[in-house]
């Protein structure tokens, strides 16, 4: 059911205007808890697909909500990870689950977490609804992370409200000639680089010990499993922990290392 929100968000004070209107279906609880924002191109690298699952599970896992704005790609990739503790912003009318690629993942944010819109019901996304779209998404987060992003793309313009909005931007360091957005938000000082995932995790906490998530599935690998049961149970987390070097395959069995 749509409903609109009847109490005042005090992280959207930073923006230009403060919404009319912001209509939900889902948790307004998460609204109350500790936000990040995480966004990004819609055709992420392989390096960033595993990196931003990765940070957006540990952000959920420590009781801190990822936002974003259920686009193809960076943004589907952190609320996947986060699934039971997102939020959601569309740039259309909730009643319309855009894009259609994302259906079966906006039905889930919708049951396990919260999502949001400034528009009414049967209103389409244009270029100027994803543009207000960008800056809820950034307001709702106490600082924004880019995962990968080009120049002149939609990412670099959320950069630029936080900036506005005096919040602190991470990003993914990149190689030379890829993600030259988030590079050049690098080189002009205007970002920091997460170097090391479990330190910024902890930094964001406030938590001077290393966190330490259970991982059902490293524990699974260190009982060097067959590598094509392995895929069957895990599928593409398999692929994700090789990339990470968190293991290797050796005689068809998969090892820790």
């Amino acid at each position: 059911m749509i409903n609109t929100i009847n109490f005042k968000i005090d992280s959207l004070n930073g923006m230009k205007t403060y919404p009319k209107d912001i209509y939900f279906i889902g948790n307004t609880n998460l609204l109350k808890s500790k936000k990040i924002s995480i966004v990004g191109t819609r055709k992420p690298i392989s390096y960033t697909k595993v990196l931003t699952h990765e940070i957006s599970s540990k952000l959920s896992n420590a009781n801190i909500t990822v936002v974003s704005g259920v686009a193809m790609g960076v943004d589907a990739i952190a609320h996947n990870a986060s699934i039971n503790n997102t939020i959601a912003v569309v740039a259309n009318g909730l009643n319309i689950r855009y894009p259609a690629v994302n259906k079966n993942l906006i039905q889930q944010i919708e049951k396990n977490s919260l999502i949001l819109s400034t528009y009414k019901e049967n209103e389409k996304a244009r270029a100027y609804t994803f543009v207000q779209r960008n800056e809820l998404v950034v307001a709702l987060g106490d600082i924004l992370i880019i995962t990968q992003a080009d120049l002149n793309s939609g990412s670099l313009r959320s950069a630029q409200f936080a900036l506005d909005m005096g919040k602190k931007i991470y990003v993914l360091p990149h190689r030379i000639g890829e993600s030259q957005g988030t590079n050049e938000l690098l080189e002009k000082g205007l970002a920091t680089a997460i170097y090391d995932v479990d330190k910024f995790i902890a930094q964001i906490t406030g938590n001077k010990k290393e966190i330490i998530n259970t991982d059902k599935f490293l524990e699974y690998c260190k009982q060097n499993p067959n590598y094509d049961l392995a895929v069957k149970k895990y599928n593409q987390k398999v692929f994700e922990y090789e990339l990470l070097g968190k293991i290797s395959i050796q005689n068809g069995n998969i090892t820790v290392c």
